[in-house]
């Protein structure tokens, strides 16, 4: 416990297990059992999970789920203002990631209040380091939208994102999502389906989007996580590179340089470009 007259207190945000109990640091056992207030997204299960890991909690536990997140942020910036430790924990995973955290987070960060975390598992990174999609550069866009129209339209920013995508999906959801990236991606990009990450029937779909959606044709269960390969990049159509090409002869470029400089701005053959230059000149001629 901490000693009120030492100044502010902080707050502790702690990974919990996704499904293994094995997973939980010691670090999430000793935080448990000597925060002063724990802020659980659901108190029952986390007053399960301490019991699991045979430890006792000590402090107060409030319920700090999605309803009451904004409510309960003044009393618990009070408590760490006056000392306190507080221990936000949510049902699985990290705090902030698509879970309760961030706002309580930003308003310790405006009273430059003491933050700290203790690392653990997480769905994101669990779902692409077992994806076997290139992921050195990936973004995480939280939920898929849950309407057609919204999830198309989503799916249409990502068409020509270079990033591998990472989001969480429900699975009575997840045909449909399926379906539309296929209609809107197309076929041949690669995805992982991955489910029940660390528990007993975890299951990690992989192969072309057509074929993940196939497979989930006949219903998945569990939490999803889905991985997206990046989209590729593809070369420029010379002929439609020809103008930018003659802008800069115009202003006294080299032929040569001109399609070299261009081709590399667009991915496309520099013996290629200068081709369709020198035809886009006949035709000019004739």
């Amino acid at each position: 416990m901490t000693d009120e007259a030492t100044g502010p207190g902080r707050l502790v945000l702690a990974a919990t297990p996704m499904g293994d109990i094995g997973d939980a640091s010691q670090r999430l056992r000793d935080a448990l059992g000597s925060a002063d207030i724990v802020a659980a997204e659901d108190t029952r299960r986390t007053k399960s999970l301490a019991k699991s890991l045979g430890v006792e909690i000590t402090g107060r536990v409030v319920s700090f789920y999605d309803h009451v997140e904004i409510a309960r942020i003044p009393a618990l910036l009070g408590d760490i203002e006056a000392g306190r430790t507080v221990l936000l924990v949510t049902d699985a995973g990290m705090p902030s990631v698509s879970d309760p955290g961030y706002r309580l987070v930003a308003a310790c960060a405006e009273r430059d209040l003491p933050v700290t975390c203790l690392p653990g598992p997480s769905a994101v990174t669990t779902a692409l380091a077992l994806s076997a999609i290139p992921v050195e550069r990936f973004c995480f866009d939280g939920f898929a939208p849950r309407k057609g129209g919204q999830r198309r339209e989503w799916l249409r920013t990502l068409a020509t994102e270079p990033r591998a995508c990472v989001f969480f999906e429900a699975p009575h959801r997840l045909a449909d999502c399926l379906a539309d990236a296929v209609t809107v991606l197309g076929p041949d990009r690669r995805a992982a389906v991955c489910r029940e990450l660390t528990k007993t029937y975890e299951e990690v779909i992989r192969g072309t989007l057509a074929e993940v959606a196939a497979w989930a044709v006949d219903g998945a269960r569990g939490e999803i996580t889905v991985v997206l390969e990046g989209a590729q990049p593809k070369s420029a159509d010379p002929a439609d590179l020809v103008e930018a090409v003659e802008a800069l002869t115009a202003e006294g470029v080299r032929l040569k340089d001109a399609c070299a400089q261009v081709a590399g701005e667009h991915g496309a053959s520099r013996n290629e470009l200068y081709d369709a230059v020198l035809t886009a000149r006949r035709d000019g001629d004739d």
